[in-house]
């Protein structure tokens, strides 16, 4: 599925595409990923489901001008507004990583109604971040003027990571690229810089007042966000249910894709 719209917000191009017929899902990625992961997903569901995919600001093929936030209270307003553009009400929505902080900040802090949230191993509450992450923000000037050689194979490194099973090659470069080059490095590493803990203390305390349905889907072998995180925020929302996959990491997209899509669409046609 690819991305053939665009969507001007605050001197941003986001890009975004949509296709199917039915009820509307909106699918939510995180970092350091794209609409990528959630594409053979969207196709699978676009017989029975309108879906959405989008690259939010500074990722994947939406601009990343160095003047622009890409924090999640910016991502989350983004949200809010596309959203608005596309004149959905209260649809249902898929996230993956941070996607699960924008999802939940234009929720909750936003008023934004949503018909139903799936929270596929996201970051959602504080404390977040892997030792890698802490270290590039503890670092921010430096890491942007690594050689190319390097940084391309860090972020290799850092990508393959987050499999379980491990990446084909063809999916693990496609995941790379766009943190590649002249705009894409110094991206990477700024993306990573304005992550701030704070607005997942900003959502916590209101995690129990949310009163639509959610599915909480978490890889058992996730080693940058441990599942056991993902039971602790099935006890803050009430209406949450909560399923372990077992043999997948954080990226379950990769490492389980039967039972995922077998999630989605089991709770989807519910």
């Amino acid at each position: 599925m690819s991305l053939e719209e665009q969507f001007a917000w605050r001197g941003r191009r986001i890009a975004w595409g949509r296709m199917g017929s039915g009820p509307p899902v909106v699918f939510c990625h995180g970092t350091p990923w794209s609409s990528l992961v959630w594409a053979p997903f969207a196709e699978g569901l676009s017989d029975d489901f309108t879906v959405y995919l989008w690259d939010m600001a500074g990722y994947g093929e939406s601009s990343k001008a160095a003047e622009h936030r890409v924090d999640f209270g910016v991502q989350a307003e983004l949200f809010a507004a596309l959203l608005s553009e596309w004149e959905l009400d209260r649809p249902r929505v898929v996230a993956h990583d941070f996607g699960g902080a924008v999802s939940l900040r234009a929720h909750l802090l936003l008023g934004v109604p949503l018909g139903s949230l799936m929270l596929v191993d996201v970051v959602a509450i504080p404390p977040t971040g892997t030792p890698f992450f802490r270290f590039v923000q503890e670092h921010p000037d430096v890491m942007p003027r690594l050689p190319p050689y390097i940084h391309n194979a860090l972020v290799k490194a850092y990508i393959e990571s987050a499999s379980h099973r491990g990446l084909r090659p063809e999916d693990l470069s496609r995941l790379v690229a766009p943190w590649t080059g002249d705009q894409g490095q110094p991206a990477f590493y700024r993306q990573i810089a304005q992550t701030d803990e704070l607005y997942l203390e900003e959502i916590e305390p209101r995690l129990g007042k949310i009163d639509i349905p959610v599915r909480i889907v978490w890889g058992k072998q996730d080693t940058w966000i441990p599942h056991e995180v993902g039971l602790r925020l099935g006890d803050l929302i009430p209406p949450a249910t909560v399923e372990l996959v077992d043999g997948a990491g954080h990226l379950v997209q990769y490492d389980a894709p039967v039972a995922l899509a077998n999630e989605l669409r089991t709770w989807l046609t519910g």
